[in-house]
């Protein structure tokens, strides 16, 4: 995706032999379906799915639950036993993910010690899964509520954080009991079999963690195949929107349980009491980290007319002095190019639509001469909410900023739109920040903060934005059935 990127080190190379060399033939109970050989570890554009046959299988091969395997303690302990090894092994799971994406070093890093925390966050949550005695008003009978496993879990991830979409739906998954069979993005499949190889020498059984790289000429087809296997209880998926609708129609039709963390449309409000200079960090955060390309990136930054300018002025000279554009390898590098021709001319399209429609280009505004993947850091203003920047998702890094006069305005200005995953807005009025939070139609909400994502904390959206909530005591729910038992004749 990006010029001039080397091949990785032999480590790495090493450390992915094995997703080259194993066959379908050597596992009765695969780890992951792969076509054999491959050449060139960085051709993860080029995987072909073997065949449509080897999902089934690799689907057949999940079809118990991880709990009949192991107590819950052994869950957790083996839980625990990935986590380290992803720590243990954080320097070359980092280098993967630059290699496949693009993401500055820094942030890969980072991307992997967020990853493992999934991992010994739900080694502690496995031992927490309660149920309940309930007394009823009958003399002779006692209720119980036990907490069961859904069955297989089919997990669909996206490109932009190819580690930590794994890692937050397969702990939570595990540690409920259930097997997961993995289909990482087509952009990004290597950071889901580094993983499997992790997870098969922390002691996880084969046939419990499953992956099912593919091209994208295949992904739908992929797709369809896992979402409507009857043997598949569970879907959770992380992506567009429109792409959610369609495995929803899917898992529809023998009424799957699903989860999905959807599209986002985030707006970052600026308040005239706000502390400029905090503002400014917060922005950068929120917009520029993996050069815009993260589903809570802030979409819109509405900024009131007081201390419009002087916002402006100060995120400008902030995303000059601090923004470097890079090969993602190189140290300094803060923006990588973006993932594929696609999103560059979306962001492209973006900025010629709000120029044309009177918006002004304040820094950046085009490709970066670096090479075709790679795009300006861009802030715009004089932004109107007909132009296109202010009503579809970027995922790049272009910073449209709206000009509002009252809180009323701002708050109407921010929900208008069908999706509603993550907000943000500074201010210093006490009031005002319960009566904002609490008036943003979004699932998550950043007061004074642009980077909100922790591990102890509820992950989802609202709206259009997706179903249930991932991380957290929450996230386990997501893969747990709730029965009840009628004890009689006492």
């Amino acid at each position: 995706h990006h010029a001039g990127v080397p091949r990785g080190p032999t480590r790495i190379k090493a450390a992915m032999q094995w997703c080259y060399t194993t066959s379908l033939a050597k596992m009765a109970k695969p780890r992951a379906i792969l076509p054999t050989p491959i050449s060139g570890w960085l051709a993860a554009a080029g995987l072909v799915l073997r065949a449509l046959a080897d999902t089934s299988s690799s689907i057949l091969c999940s079809d118990h639950t991880f709990s009949a395997l192991f107590l819950l303690q052994e869950r957790s302990s083996l839980l625990r036993k990935w986590y380290d090894l992803m720590i243990k092994n954080k320097d070359d799971l980092a280098k993967i993910i630059t290699a496949e994406s693009g993401k500055p070093l820094k942030e890969a890093q980072g991307e992997i010690l967020y990853s493992a925390l999934f991992l010994e966050w739900f080694s502690e949550e496995a031992r927490r899964v309660y149920g309940d005695i309930i007394y009823t008003s009958a003399r002779d009978k006692r209720a119980l509520v036990l907490k069961q496993p859904v069955g297989v879990a089919a997990v669909i991830t996206p490109w932009n954080f190819p580690s930590a979409m794994i890692t937050r739906k397969v702990g939570a998954a595990l540690a409920a009991g259930c097997t997961v069979v993995v289909k990482p993005a087509e952009d990004t499949p290597f950071s889901a079999l580094a993983l499997a190889e992790l997870a098969s020498q922390a002691g996880i059984p084969p046939g419990v963690y499953n992956v099912i790289p593919c091209s994208r000429k295949n992904a739908t087809e992929v797709g369809e195949a896992i979402c409507t296997d009857p043997l598949v209880s569970k879907i959770s998926f992380t992506g567009s929107t429109t792409t959610g609708k369609v495995l929803l129609h899917h898992a529809a039709n023998s009424v799957k349980r699903v989860s999905m963390e959807l599209g986002g449309l985030a707006p970052f409000i600026v308040f005239d009491s706000a502390n400029v200079d905090q503002a400014v960090a917060g922005a950068m955060a929120s917009k520029f980290r993996n050069a815009g390309q993260t589903c809570v990136c802030s979409n819109r930054f509405l900024v009131q007319r007081g201390i419009h300018d002087a916002f402006v002025k100060a995120f400008a000279e902030a995303i000059k002095k601090n923004l470097r554009v890079g090969n993602g390898f190189e140290e300094g590098t803060t923006q990588g190019p973006l993932i594929n021709e696609k999103a560059v001319e979306k962001v492209e399209k973006q900025v010629n639509d709000a120029v044309c429609k009177g918006a002004t280009v304040v820094t950046g505004g085009k490709r970066h001469q670096l090479g075709k993947n790679f795009f300006e850091p861009t802030l715009l203003s004089n932004v109107t909410q007909d132009m296109l920047c202010s009503h579809e998702e970027t995922f790049g890094p272009l910073a449209p900023v709206i000009k509002f006069d009252t809180e009323e305005e701002a708050v109407a200005i921010a929900n208008a739109a069908d999706v509603g995953l993550a907000g943000y807005f500074y201010s210093q009025d006490p009031a005002q920040i319960w009566r904002v939070a609490e008036q943003l139609e979004v699932g998550m909400v950043g007061v004074n903060e642009g980077l909100i994502s922790s591990v102890e904390c509820p992950f989802g959206g609202v709206k259009q934005s997706g179903l249930g909530r991932e991380g957290s005591k929450y996230g386990i729910d997501e893969y747990l059935e709730l029965k009840y038992v009628c004890y009689g004749g006492l």
